[in-house]
């Protein structure tokens, strides 16, 4: 609103004047203003005293403001609605908030940085990636795509055995930004039933869990795989293919040839592990056997548990020619597991590293007695 250049006194005295008989024309030619205007006054101020006209002026003059503040608070809402639809924390959210108030509701890049919380250095000055997080970026990628079940955490300790000194939130930031995320297997919802306990093995060679895998070649051959796992240190004692009780036998034999024989071993109610031959096996070498109840997998959860990564990092992950190509990409699996893999459960080390440990502290314990 346009401010006279006369006071509200001075209005309420023109007024008074032409109410005491003085013509417009002469009154509007004295005081230097137009008709219209002296005929504004008197319908807005006409009856009015001075000091009621000056509360008139600040009351519309209150108005106004509120109406302008009330104008910027729904630009300002529906500027928050359009650019971020939902809590955005990063500069980049900020950013591309920032950009959709320019572009959806054309208001001005000052306007859009203020409501978007953002600088306009920020907004202006894209962020560029240096040479050192460029090389650790392609890095994380080639581990992701080598290791496709593997997440930020454990991407993050294959970084440290390399001797990538990283931080395991700068891990995470660049494994986001490469859209690296790991889509989770959904779970199969299952009547739930009584559940024996799964006894927790104490040493190394403990207990030893035994299942099969099943598989197809390229053309079409199925291969039965016998994975074998010690419950204790996780580690993977033997991957192999075939079938049959004397064939089972013979494989754990030869494991044992290099780790000794188990104490226990758990299996499920599978042909192989119910023949006179395996039978006979386990009484001959004084390992107890111990059978899950028929439809019962979490009675033997570390085996079935490995049987997973199995399937998912390797078998899943290739697409086997020859029996041969086979056995040999399973070998290199298997070693891969035991030597390089960290484990969560097991301070994120690898199992080999781990039963190493394990074995030295027991050696220790043992001749301890003898030194005192």
């Amino acid at each position: 609103m346009k401010k006279s250049r006369f006071t509200d006194e001075q209005i309420i005295g023109f007024l008074k004047q032409a109410e005491g008989g003085m013509p417009v024309k002469a009154l509007c030619r004295l005081g230097g203003f137009s008709d219209a205007t002296f005929y504004k006054w008197r319908a807005k101020l006409g009856g009015m005293q001075a000091s009621e006209a000056t509360r008139l002026c600040e009351i519309e003059g209150e108005n106004a403001k509120l109406k302008k503040l009330l104008a910027e608070a729904h630009l300002h809402i529906e500027a928050l609605k359009v650019g971020f639809g939902g809590k955005a924390l990063t500069p980049q959210a900020r950013r591309e908030a920032a950009a959709r108030m320019v572009q959806e509701l054309s208001i001005s890049e000052r306007r859009a940085c203020r409501y978007a919380g953002l600088s306009r250095t920020s907004y202006r000055e894209r962020p560029s990636m240096n040479e050192s997080t460029a090389s650790l970026s392609t890095r994380i990628v080639e581990l992701a795509y080598e290791r496709r079940r593997f997440g930020y955490r454990r991407i993050h300790d294959l970084l440290a055995l390399e001797g990538h000194q990283v931080n395991h939130k700068r891990v995470w930031r660049l494994y986001k930004l490469a859209n690296l995320s790991v889509r989770k297997r959904r779970k199969v919802k299952r009547p739930t039933g009584e559940r024996q306990p799964l006894a927790a093995s104490q040493h190394v060679n403990d207990t030893w869990s035994a299942d099969f895998v099943m598989d197809a070649l390229a053309n079409g051959r199925r291969i039965k795989c016998l994975t074998v796992v010690d419950d204790f240190s996780r580690e993977c004692v033997d991957i192999a293919d075939g079938m049959g009780g004397e064939y089972v036998v013979r494989l754990l034999d030869q494991a044992a040839q290099f780790r000794g024989y188990p104490s226990a071993i758990r299996t499920d109610q599978g042909p192989e592990f119910t023949s006179r031959a395996f039978m006979a096996w386990a009484a001959a070498r004084g390992v107890r056997h111990l059978l899950n109840d028929a439809g019962c997998p979490t009675q033997n959860a570390y085996i079935e548990s490995f049987n997973g990564k199995f399937r998912d990092e390797c078998l899943n992950e290739q697409w086997f020619e020859t029996l041969v190509q086979a056995r040999q990409e399973v070998a290199r699996w298997r070693r891969d597991y035991n030597e390089v893999r960290p484990h969560s459960s097991l301070g994120r080390i690898s199992l080999a590293r781990f039963a190493a440990l394990h074995r030295q502290r027991a050696g220790d314990a043992r001749q301890s007695p003898e030194i005192k």
